[in-house]
């Protein structure tokens, strides 16, 4: 089947050849076929397949779809998130579809998208999602990123008919910078953190499993970031309804000038569903480069958000993050959790010096949704949430 496969790409290349040296195309901006054996998550909205033509003409741009090469082996952060949400360990020689962009990451890597690339030229592996970039900082803990030796720009053939290539990019659709701010009435929680890998993607699928249990229709997405689609994979395994990250209107990673407008945008398409509930995630945390504060800032979303959890890893994150909300964004928090709220140690901090409500997502995941089921007013559309109720619903 491989001989099959690799003669049938020989054929198609020698056409594609032929065609190049009819125009005088036949430079470094050519295009050629070729196999690829791992499509990262960012990549999704592309529905790509594995055989792909390539261009070395090159948008050096965020967003911009690329083949590259693994250069090295890693024994840690080794693995790529899939289009199909599995991870895969990545080897030297693997050949891989991923997307330019940056990343500012506190416990990952940080990176820019350079000024220009050519084929040949070496790029790093910036997350498990499959963004691409030039590292400029490594956390130790996860080593150096790959290195990974860039094949080409992929295209895709959006004429019928037409051997007209297109350097592909992320995205199902453009953002709409200007789009209004409409949730007709749906309540929304937000989850906002003292920093990254505060417990806040755990946190959410708690609240989202306890809404489920007590009857009520959960839609959620992720507001910021770097485009990795784990997390609202684990809010669709808690029971949302739907969906949404930012990377599926074409943005990689969030800034503070994308950030509001993609909260209005997937906070209206969502509650034009009209569900019961809106959960969405601020990753990373309120002070960091991927637009939360933007979001907190901007009036008509502050608006619309009927409560607001904050997780936080240890009691002092906890003091800091719920002044901010408080004395910065004028939010009173529904509830702590997150690590600071591992023990009752933690618990009884919280509650005693910040006079807030504190419950850990992972032992006391139902009080910590019935706290925030209170908080937004959702009683009355609630059932008690026992199985009996649910049985009998």
């Amino acid at each position: 089947m491989m001989r099959r496969m690799i003669s049938r790409l020989a054929c198609i290349n020698l056409q594609y050849d032929v065609i190049n040296m009819q125009y005088g195309q036949n430079r470094p901006g050519a295009t050629r076929a070729i196999i690829v054996d791992k499509i990262a998550s960012v990549t999704q909205a592309c529905a790509l397949s594995h055989e792909l033509r390539i261009s070395g003409e090159i948008p050096c741009e965020e967003g911009a779809v690329l083949a590259v090469e693994i250069l090295t082996n890693k024994s840690q952060y080794n693995t790529l998130e899939l289009t199909s949400g599995r991870m895969a360990s990545l080897s030297r020689g693997d050949v891989v579809v991923g997307a330019l962009g940056h990343r500012k990451a506190l416990f990952g890597y940080s990176g820019h998208v350079p000024a220009r690339l050519a084929p040949g030229d070496v790029v790093q592996m910036l997350n498990i999602g499959g963004v691409l970039g030039i590292c400029d900082s490594a956390n130790p803990e996860n080593g150096r990123p790959f290195d990974c030796r860039v094949l080409g720009a992929v295209l895709h053939f959006p004429y019928l008919g037409e051997r007209i290539g297109v350097p592909a990019r992320v995205g199902m659709r453009a953002l709409d910078y200007g789009a209004a701010l409409d949730t007709g009435g749906v309540p929304v929680i937000a989850l906002a953190g003292s920093c990254m890998e505060a417990g806040k993607t755990a946190a959410a699928s708690a609240m989202i499993s306890r809404m489920r249990h007590r009857g009520l229709v959960v839609d959620a997405f992720k507001a910021t970031g770097v485009s990795l689609r784990r997390d609202i994979l684990a809010f669709e395994d808690s029971g949302a309804r739907r969906t949404a990250i930012f990377t599926d209107f074409g943005i990689v990673t969030t800034t503070a000038r994308n950030g509001p407008a993609l909260t209005r945008t997937m906070l209206t398409e969502m509650a034009a569903g009209r569900p019961d509930a809106i959960v969405f995630e601020l990753g990373d945390g309120l002070l960091g480069a991927y637009g939360v504060e933007a979001i907190l800032d901007a009036p008509d979303v502050r608006g619309a958000l009927t409560a607001v959890v904050l997780s936080a890893n240890d009691p002092v994150a906890a003091w800091g993050g719920v002044k901010l909300l408080r004395e910065r964004f004028g939010i009173e928090p529904a509830a702590v959790t997150g690590p600071a709220t591992d023990n009752a140690v933690g618990v009884d901090i919280i509650r005693e010096h910040l006079k807030v409500p504190a419950f850990n997502a992972l032992t006391h995941g139902a009080a910590l949704g019935d706290c925030v089921i209170a908080a937004a007013d959702l009683e009355g559309a609630a059932h008690s949430g026992e199985i009996a109720g649910l049985v009998g619903a």
